[in-house]
């Protein structure tokens, strides 16, 4: 069997959804120029397919429009929708068929432009986010404070303190990688409407413990509800973009992908997928949560890490050093693809090892893939 490898991985910077400086970006322009980006250096002639994640649109076919504006005229697209792990599921699907010897390079991610997609308006809906399940009390199918954020509170035990000190954390973490530059090599700039774009725009830099704790719950109504505008994800656009390839090429790798796993649960335990799909994967590797030195794990809401740190005792120092979702924010169609980006480059820095991107998606799903990064 083949192994895929990533040869090149690269994302757009990530911005604020509807006020940001990607306000007026679409899909197609982020997904193109990340496309190209990727595909630089690589003989067009060997991509065999780009399949992207994709999330809130219809019509139409993000990834073949990326490979034309890319100049890949000969390599057709797929579009790919798992909900929040959307961009980790086209990885996971380029891979499979790498592996399979189906295919030899495949390039794979996600692009969301939540400020432009089209809106949804079907028996009278004036909506962005269409349903991930049908709709119940305890998950409501429009909410993912209460259905994700609160019900994995509730049931990790998770407080507000500790959600609120989670999301400090993703800030100043953000923060620091930017400052240090740790992104750099990740991310390809562009040209908007609104001027150059180099860097993500979501953290928070006056954020502080007593801001945080001073947010109003999103359901006042509810006793005791602990999810606030601070401690969930952004509302986000990007584009994050991977090529894996045939080690048999002899293409430079900068990662080697292991393994993979997507489970499913009762949609009010959405936000614990992550707990069985980071073990399943590791098995599948012949791993178990020892052996890795990095885990990337979504802050749809604070409580999804931390309720994987509880459930499966990972050490906190090992989980999102570059902050995730409450401070990068959550480009939904991206994020998986964006993890993975960011994981792999900063194993890379610190001399390679054994890395897991995981996350919680609409409807009960939840997936985990897992990666090796040779030492240099």
């Amino acid at each position: 069997m083949p192994e895929a490898v990533i040869v090149a991985a690269l994302r757009t910077p990530i911005g604020t959804a509807f006020k940001g400086t990607l306000r007026d970006t679409t899909a197609y322009e982020l997904a193109g120029r990340v496309v190209a980006a990727v595909a630089e250096g690589l003989d067009p002639e060997l991509v065999d397919d780009v399949v992207l994640a994709e999330s809130h649109y219809g019509g139409g076919v993000v990834a073949r429009h990326a490979a034309l504006t890319a100049g890949l005229l000969q390599v057709p697209g797929l579009a790919l929708n798992r909900h929040c792990a959307g961009g980790l599921s086209a990885v996971q699907t380029a891979a499979a068929s790498v592996r399979a010897g189906m295919d030899r390079l495949v390039l794979a991610g996600g692009v969301q432009s939540l400020s432009t997609a089209p809106r949804l308006t079907y028996r009278g809906a004036d909506r962005w986010v269409p349903p991930s399940h049908p709709d119940r009390p305890d998950a409501p199918n429009l909410d993912m404070s209460v259905t994700v954020g609160w019900n994995t509170a509730v049931r990790a035990g998770i407080g507000r303190a500790e959600l609120d000190a989670w999301a400090l954390r993703s800030h100043r973490n953000a923060v620091r990688a930017l400052d240090e530059g740790r992104f750099k090599d990740e991310t390809v700039p562009l040209d908007t409407p609104h001027g150059p774009f180099e860097a993500d725009e979501h953290p928070r830099r006056d954020t502080s413990a007593e801001r945080l704790a001073a947010l109003k719950p999103l359901h006042p109504e509810i006793e005791g509800f602990s999810i606030t505008a601070g401690n969930a994800s952004g509302a986000n656009d990007a584009a994050a973009v991977l090529a894996v390839a045939d080690a048999g090429l002899g293409l430079p790798g900068l990662a080697t992908v292991r393994a993979w796993a997507s489970v499913a649960a009762d949609p009010a335990e959405t936000g614990l997928t992550p707990v069985r799909a980071i073990p399943k994967a590791l098995a599948r590797a012949g791993m178990t949560v020892s052996d890795v030195d990095l885990f990337e794990i979504n802050e749809a809401f604070a409580s999804v890490p931390v309720a994987a740190i509880h459930r499966l005792g990972l050490d906190p120092d090992t989980v999102n050093v570059n902050g995730s979702g409450c401070s990068l924010g959550h480009p939904v169609a991206a994020t998986g693809a964006r993890m993975l980006v960011t994981l792999v480059h900063e194993l890379r820095r610190r001399g390679g090892g054994v890395g897991v991107a995981s996350m919680c998606a609409g409807g009960g799903m939840g997936s985990a893939l897992v990666v090796e990064v040779p030492a240099p």
